[in-house]
């Protein structure tokens, strides 16, 4: 009869730690086209702004990725605001998913909307070409002040966020 009544509590206990870990499910990215990133732009205007470009079959990408949350980490309380925008398409939503739950990012991550590449890099930058992976720093009235294309170090990056926070 003990045993019988621990084994009930146990088999009650974990349905409600399960249902608990299901309600707290990571929402997937919000999908953005050129109005949306022009839209984050906005939202971060007054803040020094490192954004991200990355996707999970971009191995440079998979590898500063890390480097990218430790350093917002680190600045984070000198005000430097990451941001992260994925180019995974649909297919690749499973993997984009467990890499983002493996890495636990501190700073938000959007998805690029499929089509109008061109439009969209233009927008970001005139002349990039959405190769990845590839980061842009922000300075505090908007403007675009760096970028790095292609895996950067850490060394690089952290050069570049002092400057950019020391302006």
């Amino acid at each position: 009869m003990k045993i019988r009544a621990v084994f009930i509590a146990l088999v009650v206990s974990a349905g409600i730690a399960l249902a608990a870990a299901q309600t707290h499910v990571a929402k997937d990215p919000e999908l953005i086209d050129v109005q949306g990133y022009e839209k984050i732009l906005q939202q971060y205007k007054g803040r020094p702004l490192l954004v991200t470009f990355w996707a999970t079959w971009c191995e440079p990408c998979r590898d500063e990725y890390p480097m990218l949350n430790e350093l917002a980490k680190q600045y984070a309380p000198k005000g430097l605001q990451v941001v992260g925008v994925n180019f995974d398409q649909d297919g690749d939503l499973i993997l984009m998913r467990r890499f983002l739950a493996r890495n636990k990012p501190i700073f938000p991550n959007f998805r690029k909307k499929k089509g109008d590449e061109d439009a969209f890099s233009q927008a970001v930058m005139p002349g990039y070409n959405g190769s990845l992976p590839a980061t842009f720093f922000y300075a505090k009235d908007g403007k675009q002040v760096g970028h790095v294309f292609g895996a950067g170090d850490h060394d690089t990056f952290d050069a570049a966020i002092r400057s950019l926070l020391s302006k």
